[in-house]
């Protein structure tokens, strides 16, 4: 039994492992000095708008690594644990690390350019003051509040590669009984963010930055296309 568990484990790749480990011990890290001395991580290492005197450039990789709940660093280390072993196999681990940090601070700086399109009166000063709920703060408080946290825009971007590594390979999605080739999870899954991120629209009240999703698919995308004009990579 423990051989079985042993070589499991030893099994996956060495990046893929590790990512996993890292993001598992930064949100267990959150929750306890959150629960002990009420201390919230996230005011330091999840990402802030640029302008604001929360923000250092560091959050650009720190956020990747913080996560909202459990829920949250469940399903991204899922996707992560299912695609990102392939991947690092199939290219190298080097080129999967590198792969994995460009598009998870391409996503954040697209959550910058959204912020900023989305805020743009607050930020121009043509608000002073914004309501939050019952609450009125200044719009420099605001600012400073607003904060992404996650590896989706990296694990969304693995997804993309996988789909353009593997484009043929059948995959089976929750509630749908029939096998979907990669690449239309991925096109589908592109066209769901497009649209509730153009709608605003919002699942369960879970507020996800669904043009970051799209901003690591893009630089994933860019990435891609220039390794393959290199020939360091191939689809199979």
């Amino acid at each position: 039994m423990y051989n079985n568990h042993h070589s499991f484990w030893s099994s996956i790749p060495v990046v893929t492992k590790n990512l996993l480990i890292l993001n598992v011990l930064f949100f267990l890290t959150t929750d306890v000095l959150n629960r002990i001395i009420g201390f919230d991580l996230t005011n330091i290492l999840g990402l802030h708008y640029f302008t604001t005197k929360s923000f250092n450039p560091a959050q650009l990789v720190t956020y990747m690594f913080m996560h909202g709940s459990f829920l949250h660093l469940f399903f991204n280390m899922f996707m992560l644990f299912m695609f990102g072993r392939f991947l690092e196999q199939a290219w190298n681990s080097k080129r999967f690390f590198a792969y994995y940090m460009i598009t998870g601070i391409g996503a954040g700086l697209v959550q910058q350019v959204v912020w900023t399109i989305e805020y743009h009166d607050i930020i121009s000063g043509v608000y002073s003051y914004v309501n939050i709920g019952t609450q009125t703060i200044t719009a420099e408080a605001f600012l400073n509040k607003i904060t992404t946290v996650g590896a989706s825009g990296a694990v969304v971007a693995i997804l993309l590669a996988f789909g353009m590594t593997y484009p043929n390979m059948p995959l089976y999605i929750m509630f749908i009984p029939i096998p979907i080739k990669a690449k239309y999870v991925v096109i589908g899954f592109a066209a769901v963010d497009l649209f509730m991120g153009v709608g605003n629209i919002q699942f369960a009240n879970i507020n996800i930055a669904h043009f970051a999703h799209l901003g690591g698919m893009l630089f994933g995308i860019i990435l891609i296309l220039i390794w393959r004009k290199r020939g360091k990579i191939h689809k199979y």
